[in-house]
């Protein structure tokens, strides 16, 4: 069954290269990119199931064997953040095709965003199958290629002034990699990762120490890690909401995948361990002050993103195999409910023409719907028992106990300090947007209390609610339906919080084990 490792890619390159073929056929492009995030899912499904049953599955790119070839491996890990991240493009994908159909011909290049999209997808299954360190350096270019377009879709002012923040920082993070890639190499002799786990073993430390730096400093600024992270908050809540989201949930955590898989495999051991764990507290303090400051919803949601990359980083950083688990039952969780959030603000956008907290107000009286699709997750990401988030949290602050020390009790204090200003946060916007009156538009009638059907048009819905007549807000059931979807997919790791952490439990043995990759890769032995 090893032919289903490459899929994952191999399927929205293919749908990429469709979509670019029926330029000026939307309805076409639409539904080729739903088959394509479906089958990629289904195969996603078969490979977690597969890796869990087996162990690590291996295919040599092209027939050429490790270490000369290109081999995409998929463990245990890779299978979780391939069925997690299938399901969050899926879903955003049919949240922008609902809001495509609202808006009308007229509105955002269609033909761009779909090829664009499934590029995008392929970007990000790429990295989280790469066996060497270059392949994984593609995966990372594919998908940021892809997001330069999709972060500037719409080309206004400040879309594109943001996105030129993201473009280059994205860039000088790339660099940093491909520095980080040529030392391994002279170093070692090879990128491939199972080959990497015994030589650079043999290195000196402070040669380790280096490459260890480099390669760390290259994916904490792709993960959002503080200080790296103040380009974020700037970048993401400029663009359309399907982009915002799918950004928030995926991009930050392939940088986090990164790091998991190469502290494991590459620099196991505690070496780095205290640097991480450091970076863990500032990134979960300073992000969470940030979020409290804000007046705006997508901005908060931001810097609670940041935040929040603080509790994974804490997991990696107890070098520990509960610490490791509660990190990676963290990232599936964050995943799906910073996703959720970001698509539940741009339906208040839609809805109310911003998302300014000064200028909202009402809206669980006047769109109860709506109410109920920011509550739930935004209960999740504070922690809420029994909630998921508060299930990862817990999780992670049992092993910072566990493990004891005083970085790891300040990370403790630290963790159940964010969550707490994180509660904060999440009910301050919940008291202004939602259950404090509305300000009375001037020589206007309130809103009526059906608000939470459509939109009468996406252009009505960019007035502020202060200052517009209100007709009947309708959102459109295809965004409205995949938000509630992943709301219920939030709940859900609620439900099946037994068996994922089984699942993350078993990854994490297999990461700090290290041998089942290697030996999946070179059954005889590294050369």
């Amino acid at each position: 069954m090893t032919w289903l490792v490459p899929l994952p890619v191999v399927m929205p390159l293919l749908g990429a290269a469709l979509n670019l073929a029926l330029i000026g056929r939307p309805t076409v492009q639409r539904t080729i990119s739903i088959v394509v995030l479906v089958a990629t899912l289904a195969a996603a499904a078969m490979l977690l199931g597969l890796t869990a049953a087996e162990g690590p599955l291996v295919v040599a790119v092209g027939g050429w064997a490790a270490p000369l070839g290109i081999v995409l491996v998929a463990d245990q890990l890779a299978g979780l953040m391939l069925v997690v991240s299938a399901a969050v493009t899926l879903s955003v994908l049919v949240y922008s095709i609902g809001q495509g159909i609202a808006d009308g011909p007229d509105a955002a290049p269609v033909s761009v965003y779909h090829p664009t999209y499934l590029i995008l997808t392929a970007g990000v299954t790429n990295a989280f199958l790469a066996g060497d360190l270059f392949n994984l350096y593609v995966g990372f270019e594919i998908l940021l290629a892809a997001s330069y377009v999709l972060i500037t879709i719409g080309a206004t002012e400040a879309r594109i002034r943001d996105g030129t923040t993201y473009v280059v920082v994205s860039l000088l993070s790339s660099v940093v990699f491909l520095v980080g890639i040529g030392l391994v190499y002279a170093a070692t002799g090879t990128l491939n990762m199972a080959q990497l786990a015994d030589r650079i073993d043999a290195l000196p430390d402070g040669l380790r120490l280096v490459l260890q730096s480099v390669l760390l400093l290259a994916f904490g600024i792709k993960a959002a890690v503080f200080p790296l992270s103040a380009w974020l908050p700037d970048s993401y809540p400029t663009a359309i909401a399907p982009v915002t989201a799918v950004f928030a949930g995926l991009l930050t955590k392939v940088g986090i995948y990164a790091i998991i898989r190469t502290e494991t495999l590459l620099f196991p051991g505690d070496r780095g361990a205290d640097v991480l764990m450091v970076a863990a507290l500032l990134t979960m303090l300073v992000g969470i002050l940030g979020a409290v400051a804000q007046s705006d919803i997508k901005r908060l949601l931001s810097f609670t993103l940041v935040s929040h990359i603080g509790y994974m980083l804490f997991g990696i950083g107890l070098v520990s195999a509960a610490g490791l688990a509660g990190a990676i039952f963290y990232v599936v969780h964050h995943i799906v409910i910073q996703t959720t959030l970001f698509l539940t603000a741009g339906l208040i956008e839609r809805h109310a023409g911003t998302t300014n907290l000064e200028q909202l107000g009402g809206l669980a009286r006047l769109a109860p719907l709506l109410a109920l699709l920011f509550f739930i997750p935004a209960l999740n990401l504070a922690g809420i028992p029994p909630f998921s988030g508060f299930l990862g949290k817990l999780g992670l602050l049992q092993a910072g106990v566990t493990k004891g020390g005083v970085l790891a009790w300040l990370l403790v204090a630290g963790g159940v300090l964010t969550s707490l200003l994180t509660l904060y946060a999440i009910a301050r916007v919940w008291n202004l947007a939602f259950w404090r009156s509305g300000p009375a538009p001037e020589g206007a009638e309130p809103l009526s209390s059906e608000a939470d059907a459509p939109l009468a048009s996406h252009v009505a819905a960019k007035a502020p609610l202060a200052g517009r007549v209100a007709t009947r807000p309708v959102l459109p059931p295809l965004m409205v339906a995949s938000t509630l979807a992943l709301v219920v997919l939030g709940v859900g790791l609620t439900v099946v919080a037994g068996p994922l952490f089984d699942v993350s439990a078993d990854s994490a043995t297999q990461l700090l084990e290290r041998q089942p990759y290697v030996r999946a890769v070179f059954p005889d032995g590294a050369p």
